[in-house]
């Protein structure tokens, strides 16, 4: 028995080591035209807590902004049964333009993939507590997402570790529209 369970933990390190070391940047990254408003259009993750509230979930709405030092922060609204839950995040830029680390939270941030106007794939692993994961987001800056984008980020899904079944697409949601600030 323990020759079957060694190599299968053995390769399940490996996948989550993979899934933190080579997820690709965006290549000549520009936060200037990434900042601003985005909605989160589809989520997929392997994370214990989402898979359970997943087909709950509404669309959400992100705003980014850059400090002069080149960090990144996130204003997340999420639409919850009876309020607009607010969450903000913190990253510092790493080496790598498009890459952002949250070193107290041991998060790693990438934006994969952008066009800066219409949609961004971005990549987040989270190394700390008892259950590592790996979450991607497709943001898009209006709520509407084409289903090109969304073949598009289920093609990318499985360069991170996920599958299908760990997706949600999130449908629209205008509950937390007036609290942006």
């Amino acid at each position: 028995m323990m020759m079957v369970v060694l190599p299968s933990l053995v390769l399940a390190l490996l996948c989550l080591l993979r899934a933190g070391a080579e997820v690709p940047v965006q290549p000549g990254f520009d936060a200037e035209k990434f900042a601003g408003t985005w909605h989160v259009a589809a989520i997929a993750s392997n994370c214990s807590v989402f898979l359970k509230m997943k087909d709950g979930m509404k669309s959400s709405i992100t705003t980014i902004s850059f400090t002069l030092e080149g960090d990144v922060s996130m204003k997340l609204l999420w639409p919850m049964a009876d309020k607009c839950q607010k969450f903000e995040l913190l990253f510092q830029r790493s080496g790598q333009a498009g890459h952002y680390v949250a070193a107290q939270e041991m998060r790693d941030l990438r934006v994969m993939e952008t066009d800066y106007s219409s949609y961004a794939i971005v990549h987040e692993f989270k190394r700390s507590g008892e259950e590592p994961h790996s979450a991607m987001q497709l943001l898009t800056r209006e709520q509407d997402v084409s289903p090109q984008l969304l073949q598009k980020f289920k093609e990318l899904m499985p360069t991170v570790g996920l599958t299908t079944d760990m997706m949600a697409v999130l449908p629209k949601s205008d509950q937390c529209t007036k609290d942006i600030r």
